[in-house]
Protein backbone atom coordinates (compact mmCIF):
# COMPACT_ATOMS: atom_id res chain seq x y z
CA UNK A 1 0.00 0.00 0.00
CA UNK A 2 3.09 2.25 1.24
CA UNK A 3 4.56 1.32 -2.41
CA UNK A 4 1.38 2.93 -4.30
CA UNK A 5 0.98 5.85 -2.15
CA UNK A 6 4.90 6.63 -3.24
CA UNK A 7 3.98 6.07 -7.23
CA UNK A 8 1.03 8.03 -7.01
CA UNK A 9 2.95 10.56 -5.24
CA UNK A 10 5.55 10.57 -7.57
CA UNK A 11 3.67 10.37 -10.78
CA UNK A 12 1.48 13.94 -9.36
CA UNK A 13 5.39 15.54 -8.83
CA UNK A 14 6.70 14.62 -11.96
CA UNK A 15 2.99 15.70 -13.86
CA UNK A 16 3.91 19.06 -11.77
CA UNK A 17 7.20 19.54 -12.96
CA UNK A 18 6.63 18.64 -16.88
CA UNK A 19 3.90 21.47 -16.28
CA UNK A 20 6.10 24.04 -15.32
CA UNK A 21 8.63 23.20 -17.44
CA UNK A 22 6.00 23.47 -20.69
CA UNK A 23 4.77 26.90 -19.49
CA UNK A 24 8.43 28.03 -19.12
CA UNK A 25 9.17 27.11 -22.91
CA UNK A 26 5.48 28.80 -24.57
CA UNK A 27 6.86 31.79 -22.25
CA UNK A 28 10.09 31.30 -23.65
CA UNK A 29 8.89 31.07 -27.22
CA UNK A 30 6.34 34.05 -26.43
CA UNK A 31 8.70 36.26 -25.35
CA UNK A 32 11.35 36.04 -28.43
CA UNK A 33 8.84 36.38 -30.87
CA UNK A 34 7.31 39.25 -29.01
CA UNK A 35 10.77 41.31 -30.11
CA UNK A 36 10.23 40.53 -33.75
CA UNK A 37 6.36 41.82 -33.92
CA UNK A 38 5.11 44.83 -32.67
CA UNK A 39 1.32 44.53 -31.40
CA UNK A 40 -0.03 45.90 -28.38
CA UNK A 41 -3.56 44.59 -26.65
CA UNK A 42 -5.65 47.27 -24.70
CA UNK A 43 -8.52 46.15 -23.13
CA UNK A 44 -9.32 49.33 -21.11
CA UNK A 45 -12.93 50.45 -21.99
CA UNK A 46 -11.93 53.87 -23.91
CA UNK A 47 -8.15 52.27 -25.29
CA UNK A 48 -6.62 54.41 -22.55
CA UNK A 49 -3.34 52.93 -23.53
CA UNK A 50 -3.07 52.88 -27.46
CA UNK A 51 -2.87 55.37 -29.79
CA UNK A 52 -6.15 56.36 -31.80
CA UNK A 53 -6.42 56.23 -35.12
CA UNK A 54 -6.49 59.35 -35.97
CA UNK A 55 -3.14 59.76 -34.25
CA UNK A 56 -1.52 56.79 -36.25
CA UNK A 57 -2.73 57.98 -39.58
CA UNK A 58 -1.45 61.71 -38.66
CA UNK A 59 1.92 60.78 -37.96
CA UNK A 60 2.00 57.70 -41.33
CA UNK A 61 1.63 60.67 -43.31
CA UNK A 62 4.15 62.86 -42.31
CA UNK A 63 6.50 64.47 -45.25
CA UNK A 64 9.31 65.36 -42.68
CA UNK A 65 10.65 64.63 -39.62
CA UNK A 66 8.73 65.58 -36.32
CA UNK A 67 10.79 66.12 -33.66
CA UNK A 68 9.74 65.61 -29.68
CA UNK A 69 11.78 66.62 -27.06
CA UNK A 70 10.29 65.76 -23.64
CA UNK A 71 12.34 67.66 -21.02
CA UNK A 72 11.24 65.74 -17.78
CA UNK A 73 14.07 65.99 -14.46
CA UNK A 74 15.16 62.63 -13.21
CA UNK A 75 14.97 63.90 -9.75
CA UNK A 76 11.44 64.17 -9.33
CA UNK A 77 8.59 63.32 -6.26
CA UNK A 78 7.67 60.01 -6.20
CA UNK A 79 4.25 60.52 -7.78
CA UNK A 80 6.02 61.64 -10.92
CA UNK A 81 8.10 58.84 -11.69
CA UNK A 82 5.31 57.10 -13.41
CA UNK A 83 3.97 59.66 -15.14
CA UNK A 84 7.78 59.71 -16.78
CA UNK A 85 7.31 56.19 -17.69
CA UNK A 86 3.75 56.67 -18.51
CA UNK A 87 5.31 59.73 -21.06
CA UNK A 88 7.99 57.26 -22.77
CA UNK A 89 5.39 54.52 -23.54
CA UNK A 90 3.44 56.90 -25.72
CA UNK A 91 6.65 58.60 -27.27
CA UNK A 92 7.63 55.09 -28.11
CA UNK A 93 3.92 54.19 -29.57
CA UNK A 94 4.02 57.18 -31.49
CA UNK A 95 7.63 56.47 -33.20
CA UNK A 96 6.73 52.69 -33.91
CA UNK A 97 3.60 53.96 -36.02
CA UNK A 98 5.16 56.81 -38.05
CA UNK A 99 7.99 54.73 -39.90
CA UNK A 100 10.96 56.90 -38.81
CA UNK A 101 8.97 60.61 -38.66
CA UNK A 102 8.86 60.52 -35.34
CA UNK A 103 12.24 61.05 -33.44
CA UNK A 104 11.73 61.58 -29.74
CA UNK A 105 14.11 61.71 -26.89
CA UNK A 106 14.19 62.68 -22.76
CA UNK A 107 16.78 64.93 -21.59
CA UNK A 108 17.32 66.22 -18.24
CA UNK A 109 18.05 70.25 -18.00
CA UNK A 110 19.09 70.21 -14.34
CA UNK A 111 23.13 71.25 -14.72
CA UNK A 112 22.70 72.91 -18.22
CA UNK A 113 22.10 76.79 -17.93
CA UNK A 114 22.07 77.35 -21.27
CA UNK A 115 19.47 74.49 -21.88
CA UNK A 116 17.19 76.38 -19.06
CA UNK A 117 17.43 79.67 -20.91
CA UNK A 118 16.07 78.61 -23.62
CA UNK A 119 13.43 76.26 -22.39
CA UNK A 120 12.33 79.53 -20.39
CA UNK A 121 12.12 81.42 -23.34
CA UNK A 122 10.18 78.54 -25.57
CA UNK A 123 7.87 78.98 -22.29
CA UNK A 124 8.84 75.43 -20.09
CA UNK A 125 9.04 76.59 -17.06
CA UNK A 126 10.83 75.31 -14.18
CA UNK A 127 8.91 74.04 -11.35
CA UNK A 128 8.92 73.50 -7.76
CA UNK A 129 8.40 70.68 -5.78
CA UNK A 130 8.03 69.64 -2.36
CA UNK A 131 10.09 66.03 -1.06
CA UNK A 132 9.92 64.66 1.67
CA UNK A 133 13.52 63.55 2.50
CA UNK A 134 15.23 62.79 6.25
CA UNK A 135 12.03 63.63 7.89
CA UNK A 136 11.83 67.17 6.16
CA UNK A 137 10.11 69.01 2.94
CA UNK A 138 12.79 70.36 1.24
CA UNK A 139 12.18 72.40 -2.57
CA UNK A 140 13.43 70.61 -5.30
CA UNK A 141 13.19 72.09 -8.85
CA UNK A 142 12.41 70.33 -12.05
CA UNK A 143 10.78 70.48 -15.11
CA UNK A 144 7.44 68.10 -16.91
CA UNK A 145 7.23 69.54 -20.27
CA UNK A 146 7.46 68.81 -23.90
CA UNK A 147 8.70 70.78 -27.29
CA UNK A 148 7.55 69.59 -30.66
CA UNK A 149 9.72 70.64 -33.58
CA UNK A 150 8.81 70.70 -37.23
CA UNK A 151 11.03 72.34 -39.59
CA UNK A 152 11.25 76.23 -38.08
CA UNK A 153 7.81 75.95 -36.42
CA UNK A 154 7.52 74.50 -33.02
CA UNK A 155 4.86 73.69 -29.96
CA UNK A 156 5.04 73.77 -26.53
CA UNK A 157 3.16 71.75 -23.87
CA UNK A 158 4.95 73.78 -20.59
CA UNK A 159 3.39 71.12 -18.04
CA UNK A 160 2.85 67.45 -18.40
CA UNK A 161 0.31 67.08 -15.39
CA UNK A 162 -1.11 63.97 -16.35
CA UNK A 163 -1.76 61.65 -19.83
CA UNK A 164 -4.85 61.65 -19.60
CA UNK A 165 -4.97 64.05 -22.44
CA UNK A 166 -1.59 63.96 -23.81
CA UNK A 167 -2.28 61.95 -27.13
CA UNK A 168 -4.46 64.47 -27.74
CA UNK A 169 -2.35 67.36 -26.99
CA UNK A 170 0.14 65.99 -28.98
CA UNK A 171 -1.39 64.87 -32.14
CA UNK A 172 -3.02 68.65 -32.27
CA UNK A 173 0.13 70.15 -32.07
CA UNK A 174 1.65 67.76 -35.01
CA UNK A 175 -1.35 68.33 -37.29
CA UNK A 176 -1.13 72.27 -35.96
CA UNK A 177 2.94 72.17 -37.09
CA UNK A 178 2.35 70.32 -40.40
CA UNK A 179 -1.11 71.21 -41.85
CA UNK A 180 -1.13 74.24 -44.32
CA UNK A 181 -3.53 75.94 -42.67
CA UNK A 182 -5.79 75.74 -39.38
CA UNK A 183 -9.06 77.22 -38.75
CA UNK A 184 -9.64 80.78 -37.04
CA UNK A 185 -12.66 81.21 -35.14
CA UNK A 186 -14.01 84.07 -33.77
CA UNK A 187 -15.27 85.03 -30.56
CA UNK A 188 -17.90 87.32 -30.13
CA UNK A 189 -16.88 90.03 -27.75
CA UNK A 190 -19.67 92.39 -27.87
CA UNK A 191 -23.13 92.21 -26.61
CA UNK A 192 -22.22 91.48 -23.37
CA UNK A 193 -20.69 87.93 -23.87
CA UNK A 194 -19.23 86.09 -21.43
CA UNK A 195 -15.85 87.74 -20.54
CA UNK A 196 -12.81 85.64 -21.31
CA UNK A 197 -10.64 86.74 -19.22
CA UNK A 198 -13.47 86.86 -16.36
CA UNK A 199 -15.48 84.20 -16.76
CA UNK A 200 -14.07 81.82 -19.62
CA UNK A 201 -10.32 81.84 -18.64
CA UNK A 202 -9.91 78.15 -18.88
CA UNK A 203 -12.13 77.04 -21.60
CA UNK A 204 -10.61 80.15 -23.87
CA UNK A 205 -6.98 78.91 -23.03
CA UNK A 206 -7.97 75.26 -24.38
CA UNK A 207 -9.68 76.94 -27.60
CA UNK A 208 -6.19 78.71 -28.32
CA UNK A 209 -4.75 75.64 -27.64
CA UNK A 210 -5.67 74.59 -30.92
CA UNK A 211 -7.34 77.74 -32.83
CA UNK A 212 -6.28 80.83 -33.84
CA UNK A 213 -9.06 82.84 -31.87
CA UNK A 214 -9.83 85.97 -32.93
CA UNK A 215 -12.18 88.49 -31.30
CA UNK A 216 -15.00 89.63 -33.31
CA UNK A 217 -16.51 92.88 -31.91
CA UNK A 218 -20.29 93.29 -33.90
CA UNK A 219 -20.68 97.37 -32.13
CA UNK A 220 -17.19 98.09 -34.48
CA UNK A 221 -17.47 95.53 -37.64
CA UNK A 222 -20.26 95.31 -40.12
CA UNK A 223 -19.39 92.24 -41.43
CA UNK A 224 -17.44 89.02 -39.62
CA UNK A 225 -14.03 88.57 -41.38
CA UNK A 226 -13.84 86.02 -44.13
CA UNK A 227 -10.97 84.23 -42.68
CA UNK A 228 -13.29 83.15 -40.17
CA UNK A 229 -14.44 79.38 -40.20
CA UNK A 230 -16.58 79.66 -36.96
CA UNK A 231 -18.07 81.66 -34.38
CA UNK A 232 -18.62 80.97 -30.68
CA UNK A 233 -21.02 83.36 -29.32
CA UNK A 234 -21.78 82.95 -25.16
CA UNK A 235 -24.06 84.29 -22.99
CA UNK A 236 -25.12 87.60 -24.98
CA UNK A 237 -27.00 89.83 -22.71
CA UNK A 238 -26.95 92.99 -24.93
CA UNK A 239 -29.70 93.73 -28.14
CA UNK A 240 -28.70 92.69 -31.09
CA UNK A 241 -28.97 95.25 -33.36
CA UNK A 242 -30.69 94.61 -37.38
CA UNK A 243 -27.22 94.99 -39.12
CA UNK A 244 -25.54 92.51 -36.42
CA UNK A 245 -27.93 90.05 -37.12
CA UNK A 246 -27.96 90.38 -40.49
CA UNK A 247 -24.06 90.17 -40.31
CA UNK A 248 -24.55 86.78 -38.70
CA UNK A 249 -27.39 85.40 -40.69
CA UNK A 250 -24.44 86.74 -43.95
CA UNK A 251 -21.46 84.70 -42.47
CA UNK A 252 -23.85 81.24 -42.66
CA UNK A 253 -25.19 81.79 -45.88
CA UNK A 254 -21.73 82.03 -47.10
CA UNK A 255 -21.20 78.49 -45.38
CA UNK A 256 -20.00 79.76 -41.96
CA UNK A 257 -20.08 78.06 -38.59
CA UNK A 258 -21.83 79.14 -35.45
CA UNK A 259 -21.83 77.65 -32.04
CA UNK A 260 -24.64 79.77 -29.91
CA UNK A 261 -24.47 79.57 -25.99
CA UNK A 262 -27.94 81.17 -25.31
CA UNK A 263 -29.62 82.32 -21.65
CA UNK A 264 -33.37 83.32 -22.02
CA UNK A 265 -32.81 83.66 -18.51
CA UNK A 266 -30.16 85.80 -16.94
CA UNK A 267 -29.37 84.78 -13.13
CA UNK A 268 -27.24 86.87 -10.68
CA UNK A 269 -24.99 85.44 -8.04
CA UNK A 270 -28.06 86.38 -5.35
CA UNK A 271 -30.00 84.01 -7.48
CA UNK A 272 -31.91 87.17 -8.59
CA UNK A 273 -33.92 86.26 -12.17
CA UNK A 274 -34.83 88.42 -14.95
CA UNK A 275 -35.42 88.00 -18.96
CA UNK A 276 -33.18 88.59 -21.23
CA UNK A 277 -32.98 91.02 -23.39
CA UNK A 278 -30.86 89.93 -25.98
CA UNK A 279 -33.05 88.86 -28.50
CA UNK A 280 -32.21 86.80 -31.99
CA UNK A 281 -35.38 84.99 -32.27
CA UNK A 282 -36.08 86.11 -35.37
CA UNK A 283 -32.62 85.03 -36.07
CA UNK A 284 -32.81 81.35 -35.06
CA UNK A 285 -36.68 80.92 -35.73
CA UNK A 286 -35.71 81.22 -39.61
CA UNK A 287 -33.12 78.40 -39.37
CA UNK A 288 -35.77 76.38 -37.80
CA UNK A 289 -34.74 76.76 -33.71
CA UNK A 290 -36.88 78.10 -31.33
CA UNK A 291 -35.41 78.61 -27.99
CA UNK A 292 -38.24 78.90 -24.90
CA UNK A 293 -38.24 81.62 -22.42
CA UNK A 294 -38.43 79.22 -19.58
CA UNK A 295 -36.00 77.03 -17.12
CA UNK A 296 -35.89 73.69 -17.01
CA UNK A 297 -35.97 71.29 -13.86
CA UNK A 298 -34.65 67.78 -13.61
CA UNK A 299 -35.25 65.52 -11.24
CA UNK A 300 -31.60 64.56 -12.32
CA UNK A 301 -29.45 67.57 -10.93
CA UNK A 302 -26.04 68.77 -10.13
CA UNK A 303 -25.25 69.35 -6.73
CA UNK A 304 -25.14 72.94 -5.41
CA UNK A 305 -23.77 74.71 -2.22
CA UNK A 306 -25.67 77.36 -0.54
CA UNK A 307 -25.30 79.77 2.90
CA UNK A 308 -27.69 80.60 5.13
CA UNK A 309 -26.69 82.28 7.73
CA UNK A 310 -23.40 81.05 9.14
CA UNK A 311 -24.33 77.65 7.62
CA UNK A 312 -23.18 75.69 4.22
CA UNK A 313 -25.10 72.81 3.29
CA UNK A 314 -25.20 71.24 -0.35
CA UNK A 315 -28.22 69.88 -1.70
CA UNK A 316 -29.56 68.50 -5.33
CA UNK A 317 -30.76 71.74 -6.90
CA UNK A 318 -33.23 70.70 -9.98
CA UNK A 319 -32.83 74.14 -11.93
CA UNK A 320 -29.20 72.71 -12.93
CA UNK A 321 -30.47 69.54 -14.85
CA UNK A 322 -27.19 66.87 -14.91
CA UNK A 323 -27.17 64.74 -18.06
CA UNK A 324 -26.46 61.56 -17.82
CA UNK A 325 -25.43 58.98 -20.42
CA UNK A 326 -29.32 58.47 -22.06
CA UNK A 327 -29.46 61.95 -22.60
CA UNK A 328 -26.79 62.21 -24.73
CA UNK A 329 -27.22 61.47 -29.09
CA UNK A 330 -24.92 58.57 -29.04
CA UNK A 331 -25.23 58.43 -33.11
CA UNK A 332 -23.37 62.01 -32.96
CA UNK A 333 -19.75 61.70 -32.18
CA UNK A 334 -20.01 65.26 -30.18
CA UNK A 335 -21.94 63.41 -27.02
CA UNK A 336 -21.24 59.62 -27.95
CA UNK A 337 -18.81 59.44 -25.62
CA UNK A 338 -19.71 61.66 -22.84
CA UNK A 339 -20.78 60.17 -19.51
CA UNK A 340 -22.41 63.10 -18.02
CA UNK A 341 -22.92 67.30 -18.23
CA UNK A 342 -24.26 70.05 -15.89
CA UNK A 343 -26.53 72.54 -17.47
CA UNK A 344 -27.03 75.64 -14.97
CA UNK A 345 -30.19 77.30 -15.54
CA UNK A 346 -30.85 75.71 -19.16
CA UNK A 347 -33.82 76.48 -21.53
CA UNK A 348 -35.21 74.08 -23.60
CA UNK A 349 -35.39 74.18 -27.42
CA UNK A 350 -38.27 73.16 -29.70
CA UNK A 351 -37.02 72.18 -33.49
CA UNK A 352 -39.23 73.75 -36.11
CA UNK A 353 -39.61 71.26 -38.73
CA UNK A 354 -41.21 73.28 -41.33
CA UNK A 355 -38.36 75.79 -41.73
CA UNK A 356 -35.86 72.76 -42.18
CA UNK A 357 -35.17 71.61 -45.74
CA UNK A 358 -35.75 68.06 -45.30
CA UNK A 359 -32.06 66.75 -46.43
CA UNK A 360 -30.77 68.98 -43.70
CA UNK A 361 -28.86 66.97 -40.54
CA UNK A 362 -31.20 67.27 -37.56
CA UNK A 363 -29.30 66.06 -34.15
CA UNK A 364 -30.39 66.10 -30.85
CA UNK A 365 -27.49 66.53 -28.59
CA UNK A 366 -28.51 66.70 -25.35
CA UNK A 367 -32.08 65.89 -23.91
CA UNK A 368 -33.44 65.76 -20.11
CA UNK A 369 -34.61 63.03 -18.78
CA UNK A 370 -38.40 62.60 -18.73
CA UNK A 371 -38.82 63.43 -15.21
CA UNK A 372 -38.13 67.23 -15.93
CA UNK A 373 -40.46 70.29 -16.14
CA UNK A 374 -40.29 73.76 -16.79
CA UNK A 375 -40.40 76.99 -14.83
CA UNK A 376 -42.21 79.92 -17.08
CA UNK A 377 -44.18 81.64 -14.98
CA UNK A 378 -42.00 82.22 -11.62
CA UNK A 379 -38.53 83.17 -11.32
CA UNK A 380 -38.28 82.11 -7.70
CA UNK A 381 -35.19 80.13 -8.21
CA UNK A 382 -34.82 79.70 -4.27
CA UNK A 383 -33.43 76.29 -3.06
CA UNK A 384 -35.60 75.69 -0.15
CA UNK A 385 -38.72 75.98 -2.53
CA UNK A 386 -41.71 73.56 -2.98
CA UNK A 387 -41.00 72.08 -6.12
CA UNK A 388 -43.40 71.41 -7.79
CA UNK A 389 -43.05 68.95 -10.59
CA UNK A 390 -46.27 67.77 -11.92
CA UNK A 391 -46.28 67.70 -15.58
CA UNK A 392 -43.33 65.96 -16.64
CA UNK A 393 -42.03 65.59 -19.77
CA UNK A 394 -38.49 65.16 -21.80
CA UNK A 395 -37.01 68.57 -22.75
CA UNK A 396 -34.22 69.51 -25.79
CA UNK A 397 -31.21 71.41 -24.17
CA UNK A 398 -28.50 71.50 -27.24
CA UNK A 399 -29.60 70.85 -30.56
CA UNK A 400 -27.36 70.92 -34.34
CA UNK A 401 -28.26 71.76 -37.57
CA UNK A 402 -26.16 70.95 -40.65
CA UNK A 403 -27.16 71.85 -44.15
CA UNK A 404 -28.30 74.83 -46.21
CA UNK A 405 -30.31 77.27 -43.85
CA UNK A 406 -32.87 79.38 -44.66
CA UNK A 407 -31.75 82.85 -44.49
CA UNK A 408 -33.70 85.20 -41.97
CA UNK A 409 -33.17 88.47 -44.29
CA UNK A 410 -34.26 86.90 -48.06
CA UNK A 411 -30.49 85.72 -49.05
CA UNK A 412 -29.54 82.87 -50.63
CA UNK A 413 -27.30 80.31 -48.77
CA UNK A 414 -24.98 79.67 -51.19
CA UNK A 415 -23.24 76.88 -48.99
CA UNK A 416 -24.05 74.30 -46.05
CA UNK A 417 -23.93 76.25 -43.03
CA UNK A 418 -23.54 74.54 -39.81
CA UNK A 419 -25.24 75.47 -36.18
CA UNK A 420 -25.19 74.48 -32.93
CA UNK A 421 -27.33 75.95 -30.48
CA UNK A 422 -27.15 75.35 -26.22
CA UNK A 423 -29.92 76.60 -24.41
CA UNK A 424 -26.99 77.63 -21.79
CA UNK A 425 -23.62 79.37 -21.59
CA UNK A 426 -23.06 78.90 -17.99
CA UNK A 427 -22.10 75.87 -18.02
CA UNK A 428 -18.45 77.10 -19.41
CA UNK A 429 -17.77 79.48 -16.65
CA UNK A 430 -14.97 78.38 -14.73
CA UNK A 431 -17.06 77.71 -11.68
CA UNK A 432 -18.81 74.87 -13.31
CA UNK A 433 -15.97 73.26 -15.54
CA UNK A 434 -15.53 70.60 -12.56
CA UNK A 435 -18.81 69.40 -12.90
CA UNK A 436 -18.86 66.31 -15.51
CA UNK A 437 -17.53 66.34 -18.82
CA UNK A 438 -18.47 70.54 -19.44
CA UNK A 439 -14.80 72.03 -20.91
CA UNK A 440 -15.62 68.24 -23.05
CA UNK A 441 -18.93 68.99 -24.47
CA UNK A 442 -17.42 72.57 -25.14
CA UNK A 443 -14.06 71.38 -27.13
CA UNK A 444 -16.31 68.92 -29.07
CA UNK A 445 -18.75 70.95 -30.82
CA UNK A 446 -15.99 73.57 -31.60
CA UNK A 447 -14.08 70.67 -33.15
CA UNK A 448 -17.21 69.34 -35.31
CA UNK A 449 -18.00 72.43 -36.62
CA UNK A 450 -14.51 73.51 -37.66
CA UNK A 451 -12.57 70.47 -38.27
CA UNK A 452 -13.42 66.71 -38.87
CA UNK A 453 -14.38 64.58 -36.06
CA UNK A 454 -11.57 62.61 -35.66
CA UNK A 455 -9.77 64.57 -32.95
CA UNK A 456 -13.06 64.21 -30.71
CA UNK A 457 -11.89 60.54 -30.29
CA UNK A 458 -8.80 60.52 -29.04
CA UNK A 459 -9.92 63.43 -26.64
CA UNK A 460 -12.96 61.43 -25.27
CA UNK A 461 -10.09 58.82 -24.16
CA UNK A 462 -9.63 60.90 -21.17
CA UNK A 463 -13.41 60.74 -20.15
CA UNK A 464 -13.10 58.72 -16.69
CA UNK A 465 -16.26 59.41 -14.98
CA UNK A 466 -18.57 56.35 -14.90
CA UNK A 467 -21.87 57.53 -13.30
CA UNK A 468 -24.61 55.19 -12.79
CA UNK A 469 -27.36 55.29 -15.74
CA UNK A 470 -30.08 56.66 -13.45
CA UNK A 471 -30.31 58.10 -9.98
CA UNK A 472 -30.16 55.01 -6.97
CA UNK A 473 -32.23 55.72 -3.71
CA UNK A 474 -30.81 55.81 -0.76
CA UNK A 475 -31.12 51.92 0.45
CA UNK A 476 -29.64 51.11 -3.45
CA UNK A 477 -26.40 52.98 -2.28
CA UNK A 478 -25.69 52.15 1.12
CA UNK A 479 -26.42 48.21 -0.82
CA UNK A 480 -23.85 48.92 -3.57
CA UNK A 481 -21.54 50.81 -0.64
CA UNK A 482 -21.37 47.75 1.26
CA UNK A 483 -21.32 45.40 -1.40
CA UNK A 484 -18.45 47.79 -2.46
CA UNK A 485 -16.39 47.35 0.67
CA UNK A 486 -16.78 43.84 2.36
CA UNK A 487 -18.24 42.03 -0.81
CA UNK A 488 -14.56 41.26 -2.35
CA UNK A 489 -13.14 39.91 1.64
CA UNK A 490 -15.98 37.73 1.72
CA UNK A 491 -15.89 36.44 -1.79
CA UNK A 492 -11.89 35.75 -1.16
CA UNK A 493 -12.53 34.11 2.20
CA UNK A 494 -15.53 32.15 0.89
CA UNK A 495 -12.94 30.85 -1.63
CA UNK A 496 -10.19 30.26 0.82
CA UNK A 497 -12.34 28.07 2.90
CA UNK A 498 -13.82 25.81 -0.09
CA UNK A 499 -10.21 25.20 -1.54
CA UNK A 500 -9.19 24.12 2.24
CA UNK A 501 -12.08 21.63 2.29
CA UNK A 502 -11.59 20.59 -1.10
CA UNK A 503 -7.76 20.04 -0.04
CA UNK A 504 -8.79 17.97 2.95
CA UNK A 505 -11.38 15.84 1.42
CA UNK A 506 -8.46 14.88 -1.59
CA UNK A 507 -5.92 14.33 1.33
CA UNK A 508 -8.64 12.01 2.88
CA UNK A 509 -9.28 10.06 -0.24
CA UNK A 510 -5.40 9.76 -0.94
CA UNK A 511 -4.79 8.07 2.57
CA UNK A 512 -7.45 5.91 1.49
Amino acid sequence: MNILKKIKKFKKETNLGMSILMVAGILAVLNFFSYQLFYRFDLTKNKDYSLAKTSKETVKNLDDVVNIKAYFSKELPNQYISLSQEVKDILDEYQNYSKGKISSEFIDPKDDKDLQRELKIKGVPELQFNVLEKDKYQVVNGYLGIVINYGDKTEVIPVVQDTNNLEYQITADIKKLTSKSMPVIGYLSSNGTLDVEKDIPKAYKALQGLYTVKSVDLAADKKIADDISTLVIAGPKAKFTTDQQKAIDSFLMRGGAALFLLDSIKVDGNLAATKNESDLDKLLEAYGIKLSKDLVLDISSGQASFNQGYVSFMMNYPFWPKIMKGGFDKDNVITAKLENLVLPWANSIEILKNKIDASDKISYLVKSTNQAWQNKDSLDLSPQQQFNNQDKSQFNLAVSIFGKLNSAFGKDSTEKGRLIVVGDSDFLRDSFLPSGNNLTFFQNMVDSLSLDDALINIRAKGVTDHPFAKELSDSDKALLRYLNVFGITVLVVGFGLYRYYSRRKSKFADEL
